[in-house]
């Protein structure tokens, strides 16, 4: 079952990798300096999820504005992920997922994910969206079931300003 509205946002620690190498990422390190939307997508080199985390990077003002950090996270390796936002521009701190813990704390994960497509590879996170508000409490939570469907980006703002 993935995390609802209410919810204390379970903590972790991830991978992300800068030009000064692999440094760790803490979610509870985040919680009281600003509200964070953590996105959840695939795979990275892929089509939709090069997309959304584009159109993030490019309107990145609009969630600073809103007192939001925006974290992506994937199954990827932070290397992988590293050479996707440099191709793509992609501005987002990405977060290596590598081990599926936290995609599975979130009740995220594909049993297979594209199967009709063949592949059948177990863990991967589904396309979803998390807004944990200064306090570390859930106030928006999003799960897209086929890859291809995003986030509701404008409801995700409508309850940052709320905040």
């Amino acid at each position: 079952m993935s995390i609802k509205v209410g919810d204390k946002a379970p903590d972790f620690t991830l991978v992300t990798k800068t030009a000064a190498g692999p440094e760790l990422v803490k979610l509870g390190d985040l919680i009281g300096k600003s509200n964070i939307l953590l996105l959840f997508v695939p795979m990275a080199f892929t089509g939709g999820c090069t997309t959304e985390l584009c159109d993030i990077s490019n309107g990145i003002s609009d969630y600073g504005a809103l007192d939001a950090t925006v974290l992506g996270i994937s199954g990827d390796n932070p290397f992988a992920q590293e050479a996707w936002a440099q191709k793509e521009g992609i501005t987002i701190t990405l977060l290596s997922d590598y081990d599926h813990a936290v995609t599975e704390a979130y009740g995220v994960a594909y049993e297979q994910f594209l199967p009709e497509k063949n592949l059948i590879m177990g863990g991967v996170s589904k396309r979803s969206a998390f807004l944990i508000d200064k306090a570390g409490v859930v106030q928006y939570a999003e799960v897209q079931e086929h890859p291809k469907d995003m986030p509701d980006f404008e409801a995700i703002k409508a309850t940052l300003r709320s905040l």
